[in-house]
């Protein structure tokens, strides 16, 4: 393999000057390059890039067709199948924006999701897993398929279902097939590279999940920069099963693929015998993971015989790292490239990672540097796109390196906002205008970024962002519960877990199992706390005013279940 300077100046070569596109424009001119490259392979089809850009321009016509105009919004609640990239840039296409939708979640987050955004259109599976989205639809707005949202859901006029559980669409159901059979010229409109591409939802620390508004032009410079700091090869193969609603597959892995000419090898679930078959199978180069996939990967790897010779590039990012991790992945791939880094759907995907040949001690250690980025930069801020500064949240004063603060960023990489929440796009930027991230770190002379904790109460489990108060809502909900406070715990697999802390003088009624249960009816799974605990008012520390300290009840409750710091067993 080239040297990671002799690759990054190859990929220059071929984008010597920045032009800002709209996602289609991408495409289109991806497939002006590369017609018959593969593009999309997923288990069982493959599309080359034509073939998409193809596919994309008949169902942007049949967005038109049925009333979409440029500036609406388009929902898309589908796993990673070909035809959420087909839609993604079909909507992009009609100068339309997306919003992709968590397929993980429950009736109400899918109602409130589809309210706040005010989508104007729905594209949804029927089924997937245990979750049925036509029942969830037939409870938040009776009458969907032949009224549209009605008046509980306004502006949403129209639903296409992509039937993937192989059962019959119900009567008057428009199929998603409908949508790709439309005749008729397709739309040529002027989208400007800086209107909003994309509102990705996640959860904050504050009130529910927010709308991250990015443009066309950040995501595909992010996803530029996320080639050239990895400097990825031309035709590079990149598997993944992380979710395409979430920045990490879809800029990492979907977009960054389309840069380099590469192809997105896209996985609906995450399995990894499947994943290690595949390697060998559809020839691939690179792979993306969290640390919890990463583990079960290399579990599988000493139990199974697997060929894994194609593999040449990791990136394993996204959550908490056991130190073990990075030996065992060299001990069982060999001298590949190994990336970790740091980001936020925020800052448009990862804004921090390791160099490819960087000492292993930087995976150990760090959670990589700012990331180079090449003709993608903004000369205006170091050439990068994000930036950060620490700060002394007390004082708000900058702090030298080295030193531990809140992590602020800025730059043409950090979303401009949230959608239709005004306070809280407030609250999120300080008075220069620096975003606060809301986690601790120091960032070093060189420039890599040490992660310490968090000001805030919300964790990742398995990837997924959680809010501690989004879980707590529910739980208040039952009967016997009055009072409970969520917060995580280290855990070798997801990175950390949540436990419900139930606040009561006697012990209630129900069970740990019970109310575990009463989450998983309403929640995402990655946000079903794994432990209940049941704690007496004096066992809850407080402030002077009396409100809680969280922070100070997770030693306590590692106590109870007889758990390490580490989060494992005693």
């Amino acid at each position: 393999m080239k040297s990671v300077g002799e690759r990054q100046n190859e990929l220059e070569g071929k984008h010597p000057v920045w032009t800002p596109k709209a996602l289609h424009q991408a495409l289109a001119s991806a497939a002006d390059r590369w017609p018959d490259r593969d593009f999309i392979v997923a288990d069982t089809s493959s599309f080359s890039y034509s073939e998409m850009h193809s596919w994309s321009s008949r169902i942007a016509t049949g967005l038109v067709d049925v009333g979409i105009k440029p500036g609406d919004h388009v929902a898309l609640l589908m796993a990673n199948y070909p035809e959420f990239v087909a839609a993604k840039f079909a909507i992009s296409r009609v100068g339309a924006t997306a919003v992709p939708i968590n397929f993980l979640n429950r009736r109400d987050e899918l109602a409130y999701v589809l309210a706040q955004s005010e989508a104007r259109c729905l594209i949804a599976m029927d089924r997937f897993r245990d979750l049925n989205y036509l029942e969830m639809l037939d409870q938040i707005v009776p009458g969907w398929v032949s009224g549209g949202g009605g008046e509980v859901l306004p502006y949403l006029k129209t639903i296409f279902v992509l039937p993937v559980s192989g059962e019959p669409l119900p009567a008057g159901v428009q199929s998603f097939e409908a949508l790709s059979d439309a005749s008729g010229s397709t739309p040529e409109l002027t989208v400007d590279p800086r209107s909003p591409s994309d509102i990705i939802y996640t959860s904050g620390t504050t009130g529910g999940p927010k709308g991250v508004l990015l443009t066309h032009d950040m995501l595909l410079r992010t996803a530029y920069g996320s080639a050239y700091a990895r400097a990825m090869e031309d035709g590079q193969r990149i598997l993944f099963a992380l979710p395409m609603y979430h920045v990490y597959g879809y800029v990492e892995g979907l977009l960054a693929a389309l840069t380099v000419g590469g192809a997105a090898v896209i996985k609906l679930l995450f399995d990894p015998a499947a994943a290690l078959d595949s390697i060998g199978l559809q020839h691939v180069d690179d792979i993306l993971l969290i640390p919890t996939m990463t583990l079960a990967l290399l579990d599988e790897l000493e139990a199974g015989d697997y060929d894994v010779s194609n593999l040449k590039t990791m990136l394993s990012s996204g959550g908490k790292a056991p130190p073990e991790l990075w030996d065992r992945i060299f001990q069982k791939f060999g001298q590949i490239e190994v990336t970790t880094g740091y980001g936020m759907s925020e800052a448009t995907a990862s804004s921090t990672v390791t160099r490819p040949d960087d000492p292993i001690d930087k995976l150990r250690f760090t959670n990589g540097r700012l990331r180079d980025v090449g003709v993608a930069g903004d000369p205006q801020n170091q050439g990068k796109l994000v930036t950060y500064r620490v700060v002394d949240t007390e004082t708000e004063d900058e702090l030298p390196p080295g030193e531990v603060g809140e992590l602020r960023m800025k730059g043409a990489g950090v979303t401009r906002g949230y959608y239709k929440k005004p306070e809280e796009t407030a609250t999120a930027f300080d008075d220069e205008g620096w975003f606060r991230t809301g986690d601790l770190g120091v960032v070093d002379p060189e420039g890599y970024i040490i992660l310490k904790g968090r000001t805030k109460e919300s964790y990742r489990c398995g990837g997924e962002l959680v809010l501690p108060l989004e879980v707590e809502q529910v739980l208040i909900t039952h009967s016997e519960v009055s009072d409970v406070h969520v917060v995580a715990i280290p855990d070798k697999r997801m990175g950390e877990v949540g436990v419900a802390c139930v606040v009561a003088e006697h012990l209630p009624s129900v069970d740990e199992s019970e109310l575990i249960e009463f989450c998983r009816q309403r929640l995402a799974r990655f946000k079903v706390p794994r432990h209940v605990v049941f704690i007496k008012p004096e066992e809850l520390p407080t402030t002077a005013t009396g409100r809680p300290r969280k922070f100070l009840l997770v030693e306590p409750v590692l106590k109870k279940l007889g758990l390490t710091e580490k989060g494992e067993k005693q």
